[in-house]
């Protein structure tokens, strides 16, 4: 089994995955007179294919055992899928680029609390992992006609680290 140790979440670090969504980044401004400073353009929601629409849907998430046994991924191909969580508790996010013949070796973050995730259309990605606890997130993905769901069974698993397990 490959042992791959997550590291934190960051715009440089995950640019090559996906979207941060947080109240980072230059992009923010003053609305309502002064009273709100709201972070703009975080991410980019795609819905493509017949009938395509963005929804936005609530889940609650329960937490896997540690270290994580990864043996499948998961992709979108005809939407963006972005998950915001509602506390300000981490969670585990698992993404890979295409390989040769599927998903390659997996890339494993932590977000830091109230930080999330947009990934793109095709991005090879793990399941919701919250860490700890169960946990809220809002979901913005895609809707309509046609599957939107392609999963990958690696041959072996990966076994995924928090950097504080030994």
């Amino acid at each position: 089994m490959t042992r791959i140790t997550a590291r934190p979440l960051t715009r440089e670090s995950f640019a090559g995955f996906g979207d941060v969504i947080d109240m980072g980044g230059d992009n923010h401004y003053p609305i309502n007179g002064g009273k709100a400073e709201r972070y703009h353009d975080l991410a980019t929601a795609e819905a493509a294919g017949p009938n395509a629409r963005v929804l936005i849907s609530m889940v609650r998430g329960t937490p896997y055992e540690l270290p994580l046994r990864l043996t499948m991924v998961e992709r979108h191909p005809f939407g963006s899928q972005a998950f915001i969580p509602q506390s300000p508790r981490p969670f585990l996010v698992v993404v890979c680029h295409d390989g040769k013949d599927g998903p390659g070796e997996p890339h494993a973050f932590i977000t830091a609390p109230g930080q999330g995730i947009n990934y793109p259309r095709n991005l090879w990605h793990g399941v919701l992992t919250p860490l700890g606890e169960a946990q809220d997130f809002v979901i913005v993905d895609r809707g309509g006609d046609g599957s939107n769901l392609e999963e990958f069974h690696f041959s072996h698993p990966y076994e995924i680290h928090l950097p504080d397990e030994t």
